[in-house]
């Protein structure tokens, strides 16, 4: 499994499975984020098949889907209360860890310089450069 810490309390992944969820409680995550939408992949893989799985390992588990027009303040947000709301550490997920990456970078700019969010993301191995000027307008909102 590719997890990639973007902060203590984050880290984000590709695509994971259900049978991966008591491998998400060993290394200690509290919640599961799914970011994908039910339309990207198959039955086995859709938010209720994974929740349920998180349910079975002992996780929590929120669906918060994004795609490029769904990624509205408001589901930054709720995506960010997610992370932030949770007592233990997050895992997030989509089809390459790109949206959930760059939703929580988004949201990070309230509480961190872009300079810093652009790094973590980096360390994650997610090159955001591109975003800076929509990060730098979420930073000033």
């Amino acid at each position: 499994m590719d997890i990639r810490e973007v902060t203590p309390k984050f880290s984000v992944a590709p695509q994971i499975s259900p049978d991966q969820m008591h491998d998400l409680v060993a290394a200690g995550f509290k919640r599961v984020l799914c970011n994908r939408p039910d339309a990207e992949v198959p039955v086995s893989h859709q938010a209720a098949a994974m929740e349920a799985a998180a349910k079975q390992a002992g996780l929590e588990f929120f669906a918060c889907p994004l795609t490029h027009v769904s990624m509205t303040p408001d589901i930054i947000a709720k995506n960010h209360d997610l992370i932030d709301g949770c007592d233990g550490p997050v895992i997030a997920y989509c089809a390459s860890g790109t949206r959930s990456t760059i939703a929580w970078a988004l949201a990070a700019t309230k509480n961190m310089s872009v300079d810093d969010v652009l790094s973590a993301a980096r360390a994650a191995g997610y090159e955001l450069g591109n975003l800076r000027p929509t990060l730098e307008a979420a930073a000033k909102s």
